[in-house]
């Protein structure tokens, strides 16, 4: 039986009088690729946060590739495989997008600070390999031929591409995924869907988090459901569109 990579366990989490998510359980597969949405208020901000590290659970676990992480630091997420993008996206706008990538390489960089430093020939070898691996993300998420280009000069929906390009310089197992196709277009959610299925192809998970239900349903294996901080459902896509709960709840008459 395969396990999961990612098993929430009862998680709780208070901000004073507020319950913004409440006994939540989901787990995620490898290489799956994993809705999640709900009404405005629902709890997946603050769920991604507890997932990603960057705020801590009142209650309950986290379980990463067998380890208990509920306690570990977002450093020691990301290094244990667990990366995420952003809402909105945060650049250095004088960078260029190579430059961008290159920098997030240095999470698995190999030699010391000092090795290079000095120039070594192992950290020359080694700066050589991290670049043609930046060269190579750019590539994955269609950012190739802008690879000169500044964060600044590159339209929006190529800035959210840069972000995915950055979190998967870090190697991970499981990418979380903050409303990716923000202020894309349709040809622009066409591509970033096929990205999605190819970082799938490479057996790392992925979880969505969008308010784009076409997207959702399109690149999703299955959809978790949340409303007041609670998990309402969790199942395949077809079924999530048809349940009664989900729709009086968030998706409308129809979508």
């Amino acid at each position: 039986m395969v396990k999961p990579l990612l098993a929430l366990r009862s998680l709780d989490k208070r901000f004073g009088g507020v319950h913004a998510v409440k006994a939540l359980s989901l787990d995620i597969y490898p290489g799956e690729v994993v809705g999640l949405i709900g009404p405005n208020g629902s709890g997946k901000s603050t769920t991604v946060n507890l997932i990603s590290g960057a705020t801590s659970p009142t209650s309950g676990s986290l379980i990463f590739n067998d380890h208990d992480i509920t306690a570990t630091s977002i450093v020691g997420r990301v290094a244990a495989g667990l990366a995420r993008t952003f809402q909105t996206t945060t650049l250095f706008g004088e960078f260029s997008l190579l430059d961008h990538v290159a920098l997030a390489c240095h999470s698995r960089y190999a030699q010391t600070s000092w090795a290079d430093a000095l120039r070594r020939p192992a950290a020359k070898a080694e700066f050589a390999k991290q670049m043609a691996k930046a060269e190579s993300i750019l590539d994955r998420v269609g950012l190739a031929e802008s690879a000169q280009l500044t964060g600044s000069e590159v339209s929006s929906a190529q800035q959210r591409l840069l972000m995915i390009a950055t979190a998967l310089a870090t190697e991970p197992k499981l990418l979380l995924l903050d409303e990716p196709a923000a202020g894309m277009v349709a040809k622009e959610r066409a591509e970033l869907s096929g990205i999605i299925r190819g970082i799938c192809g490479q057996g790392i998970a992925v979880m969505v988090i969008e308010h784009h239900m076409a997207l959702i349903m399109e690149v999703c294996e299955r959809i978790a459901v949340l409303n007041f901080g609670q998990k309402i459902a969790d199942d395949l896509p077809e079924l999530i569109r048809a349940d009664p709960a989900v729709i009086e709840a968030y998706l409308g008459a129809s979508v």
